[in-house]
């Protein structure tokens, strides 16, 4: 149900104010005149700072948008909500999902036809930071660079620390149905990589864990030791480490327990935004590591278990560099836009953007060992 403040909203300070007006005016467009419906999870979750509801609420008002707020909860293994909720965000002209609902949706046609924006900015922090405040036309501008330097590339390889070595043609992103169907702010990854055609290792630690987009138990495994995910196009054709027959087991589970292709490897991507940064260990909730840090460009994604992006289980590489034609665009974790045809005239357009990539955020909530780890 809808809801409104019961007391007078406390001043939002400028950075936070700041990373806001980004969001409503360069993201989503929205004007003085027109409506915003905020869809939030209801009190008591921990995965959006319950302030940054109010405060969104507020700055809205205060720029002449006409704000309304509503509860939607995250509902594991839901698709569409509820039709009153349908039509609640078809009257609005955007409606701004605070809520992991949004992310189980953003490849779904369904919103195609609203205006829908999905925010990775967990916490007033991360709306406050670089991250934030960051001109989302020049990563929107960046975004639009990056993959078309990935589907010009005759060949990609992509390696880590860790042991990851995969190689592939220039990607072969689909001419539809490959993207998400809402906005994201921030911008955070180039376009999913289609596995087809790559083949190689995957080297991950600390565990293994869901997508988001459906809740099963355990939704997390463990790792004692680094594992190797051996795959060829879109199968998974073997596990190597300490842990690869709890791994075996871990992806039979969840794909006989959701009816879905267990070994199926649909595709990947990396972050492309250094103000992204998460300080909480990433095993302290590795749900809410999953939305907050996967836009930093030291960490790169599968989306695996299931033919539909994305996926079931998430792999996580850390650190990796990305090689087009043989050039280190990603180099152990930092990306380099001036490595791609019209990078370096992206930084040079907006202002702070080159110190942002000169000067990248490195926390990505590693655990004592400098990995990932379910130790907090």
């Amino acid at each position: 149900m809808c809801s409104q403040p019961t007391q007078p909203p406390e001043p939002v300070q400028t950075d936070l104010r700041a990373g806001i007006l980004n969001m409503l005016h360069t993201c989503a467009g929205l004007r003085a005149g027109q409506s915003l419906l905020i869809l939030a999870e209801p009190p008591g979750t921990d995965h959006y700072d319950p302030a940054l509801v109010p405060a969104v609420a507020e700055v809205a008002r205060t720029v002449g948008v006409q704000v309304s707020i509503q509860e939607l909860a995250h509902c594991p293994g839901a698709s569409v909500p509820a039709p009153a909720v349908m039509q609640a965000i078809a009257r609005a002209d955007c409606a701004l999902f605070l809520t992991r609902r949004g992310d189980q949706l953003r490849f779904d046609p369904v919103l195609a036809q609203s205006v829908p924006v999905m925010c990775y900015a967990l916490d007033r922090g991360m709306m406050a930071s670089r991250f934030g405040q960051a001109d989302h036309r020049g990563f929107a501008e960046l975004l639009a660079c990056v993959n078309t330097a990935l589907a010009q590339a005759r060949h990609l390889r992509v390696t880590c620390p860790l042991g990851t070595d995969f190689e592939g043609p220039g990607a072969c992103f689909p001419k539809s149905g490959g993207e998400v169907t809402v906005r994201r702010f921030p911008l955070s990854v180039f376009s999913p990589v289609p596995a087809a055609g790559y083949r190689g290792r995957i080297a991950v630690a600390g565990f293994l864990t869901g997508t988001g987009k459906t809740r099963y138990i355990p939704y997390d495994l463990p790792l004692t030791d680094v594992l190797h995910i051996y795959f060829d196009g879109t199968n998974i054709t073997g596990f190597e480490g300490n842990d690869a027959q709890a791994a075996r087991a871990h992806y039979d589970h969840v794909g006989a327990c959701l009816k879905t292709a267990a070994r199926h490897v649909h595709s990947w991507h990396a972050g492309i935004h250094p103000g992204c940064a998460y300080h909480a260990p990433a095993g302290a909730n590795t749900e809410r590591w999953g939305s907050g840090a996967f836009g930093n460009p030291r960490v790169l994604h599968f989306h695996t278990c299931g033919t539909v992006a994305p996926g079931e289980i998430s792999l996580n590489v850390i650190d990796p560099t990305i090689y087009l034609d043989g050039v280190a665009v990603w180099d152990a974790g930092r990306l380099f836009p001036e490595r791609v045809p019209g990078g370096a005239e992206i930084l040079a357009r907006h202002d702070g953007m080159a110190a942002l990539f000169t000067n990248p955020e490195t926390a990505i909530g590693l655990g004592p060992t400098g990995r990932l780890s379910m130790r907090q």
